[in-house]
């Protein structure tokens, strides 16, 4: 049946974030309450008129203190470089290796002193809370390139495959050939290529090699997997018993729209949601 990609395309969707995409609280609430016992150590600092002497007390009586100085300022490391006009440093939190002199400048120079000692925040805990919370944004790209992943998974079981048993994830060329004795040479450059595909559906006449992803925005590399999936799409055609799907949506397309329509095309299992809604995995053979 041939289809129409203009028609196909209007249906993109605009985005698929779930409610847990921007802030994955319950990571945030372990990694403070890892700290939580450091955190109210530290809290003394706060208000203190001594508080460089204060300071020295906390980290030679409780030098585990020290591993929470880096994420008060938002840095995943025990270690923090820093240059000013005469020296250059390479402080470590997990141990001491500079002088507490040394300590006590940086935690003056980078302003936590100031945060501390002017009442500026009230409590430890809670700051680290919002300081995870901005760290996690950036962990956004990772869940969003889960989400359709996720999706796609979703309606693989309601069309009734069953996990490791019918449907597979994460499979490499290597581990399909081996499972089912198939030849994938023609999809693997000579057994060249290391390709892992997202998902993998067997059924009693075909293997369903399985790719997904949702792009919400543009960028050159969109161009470049339109590119690429048109070449596997070609080389699947060389394998007797193998069908590759490629489940694809979002407005970032729009940027890319030439070379998605070229591999539209050339690839007949070229689905985005509106086709996953309409039970194009019920149907496979």
């Amino acid at each position: 049946m041939n289809r129409d990609f203009n028609i196909w395309f209007n249906n993109l969707k605009t985005s698929i974030s779930n409610y847990g995409y921007y802030v994955d609280f319950e990571k945030i609430y372990k990694s403070a309450e890892k700290y939580k016992v450091e955190l109210n150590i530290l809290n003394s600092l706060i208000g203190s008129k001594t508080i460089e002497k204060d300071f020295e007390n906390i980290i030679l009586k409780y030098p585990e203190t020290l591993e929470v100085i880096p994420l008060l300022l938002a840095v995943r490391s025990n270690e923090i470089f820093v240059k000013d006009s005469t020296n250059e440093y390479l402080f470590k939190f997990n141990k001491m290796i500079y002088s507490v002199g040394d300590y006590i400048k940086f935690m003056r120079e980078t302003g936590l002193f100031e945060l501390l000692q002017n009442h500026i925040i009230n409590n430890l805990y809670d700051y680290l809370l919002g300081v995870e919370v901005g760290l996690d944004s950036n962990g956004r790209k990772n869940r969003g390139g889960h989400l359709m992943e996720n999706l796609v998974e979703e309606y693989i079981i309601k069309a009734g495959y069953k996990k490791n048993e019918t449907y597979f994830k994460e499979m490499y060329l290597s581990e399909i050939e081996k499972k089912w004795n198939m030849d994938l040479s023609a999809m693997s450059g000579n057994n060249v290529s290391t390709k892992r595909f997202d998902f993998v559906i067997k059924t009693d006449k075909n293997v369903y090699v399985i790719e997904t992803n949702f792009y919400s925005s543009g960028g050159s590399k969109l161009n470049e997997t339109a590119r690429s999936y048109k070449m596997l799409a070609e080389e699947s055609k060389k394998v007797n018993g193998v069908t590759f799907i490629w489940f694809t949506d979002g407005l970032g397309w729009k940027g890319a729209k030439k070379n998605l329509e070229e591999t539209f095309n050339e690839l007949e299992t070229l689905y985005n949601i509106e086709d996953l809604d309409n039970g194009v995995l019920e149907h496979l053979k």
